[in-house]
């Protein structure tokens, strides 16, 4: 079992303990979703898949509060908020804005990407480095503006 896989499973057992109902639903439903992936694909998961599942997760919740916030919904809107936290707990530390600019610049001279058609390379060679430490949506934005200045 991986280490990422056992500290949620710790989580979930001392969220039990602590009587902590909110905490203990969103730790379930990362669980589940881990467990259907497994199943789904009869593999073991390792702490990078487990990363990818959160990030997504992640982000559900993240479009959620946007969506509700635009509906006036702050009774929801807190409640993924929460949610966003509890996930939040297990995701690596989240990349600074300099950290990702070095990444670019990296990324963009060693694939040697110099036109929008080069895009993939330049997402390919940042994925490994980035995933859930950074908004792809914004990181893809900010890879376009650079090829295409």
């Amino acid at each position: 079992m991986s280490a990422l896989r056992q500290q949620l499973d710790d989580n979930v057992k001392a969220a039990m303990r602590a009587g902590e109902k909110t905490r203990l639903g969103v730790l379930r439903q990362l669980t589940a979703a881990l467990k259907q992936r497994e199943i789904d694909e009869r593999i073991t998961l390792d702490d990078a898949a487990i990363i990818a599942i959160l990030d997504k997760q992640a982000k559900q919740r993240r479009e959620s509060i946007e969506q509700f916030g635009k509906a006036n919904r702050t009774d929801l809107v807190a409640i993924e908020e929460a949610e966003l936290a509890v996930i939040q707990e297990f995701l690596p530390q989240a990349l600074s804005a300099e950290e990702l600019d070095e990444l670019i610049t990296q990324a963009i001279a060693s694939s040697g990407a110099s036109t929008m058609q080069d895009m993939g390379k330049v997402m390919g060679a940042l994925k490994p480095h980035v995933t859930g430490r950074a908004d792809m949506g914004a990181l893809s934005a900010t890879v376009r503006a650079r090829l295409n200045s």
